[in-house]
């Protein structure tokens, strides 16, 4: 992957040491990896995350138990990560995912197989996008990916996500994909 700034959280936020967490607005967030204690609270926001676009409640009694089956699948083969907004003392509430599918390629005789990421179910509610959580949640997928050792990160973004993307250093690969080559 080419070096891309991505791990730098953009003005005016007051980061920690680590990036993780910051100021922005007035309020207090972070990005930590996910895990299963947070599956209800990720189908909540990805519920709100799809309700704020379509500008209507989205009725599906069965979707938390739907997310659930789909993360018990997922969840071997995937990392996961969350933004929130909020404090220790006063509790955290998620309000932006990401997580990406690891793929390694079949072996072939006088290569091993390399290893690759999807980018997948990026999303974060329109409160918190300008305060640099979308940023700093690929950061840690492009951080993630050096750490695994993955020859390139590919994503299939949407039509108001690309131009993000682009300048985070991804570039076309085709037609629907953008890839960024380690």
């Amino acid at each position: 992957m080419t070096e891309n700034g991505l791990s730098s959280i953009p003005d005016p936020a007051v980061a920690d040491a680590d990036g993780s967490s910051w100021e922005y607005g007035g309020r207090r967030l972070r990005v930590r990896v996910a895990d299963e204690r947070d599956v209800a609270a990720l189908a909540r926001l990805r519920r709100l995350w799809l309700e704020e676009r379509a500008g209507r409640p989205v009725g599906d009694p069965s979707f938390a138990e739907s997310f659930a089956a789909w993360w018990r699948v997922e969840q071997p083969r995937r990392a996961f990560w969350v933004a929130e907004a909020g404090s220790d003392r006063a509790g955290w509430t998620p309000v932006g995912s990401i997580n990406v599918l690891e793929t390694v390629q079949m072996p072939r005789p006088g290569g091993r197989g390399t290893r690759s990421g999807q980018v997948g179910n990026a999303f974060v509610l329109a409160a918190f996008t300008e305060a640099g959580v979308p940023r700093v949640l690929l950061a840690a997928v492009v951080a993630h990916a050096r750490a695994r050792g993955y020859r390139r990160l590919m994503l299939a973004p949407t039509a108001g996500s690309a131009a993000f993307y682009r300048r985070a250093g991804f570039r076309p690969a085709g037609d629907a994909l953008l890839v960024l080559e380690q």
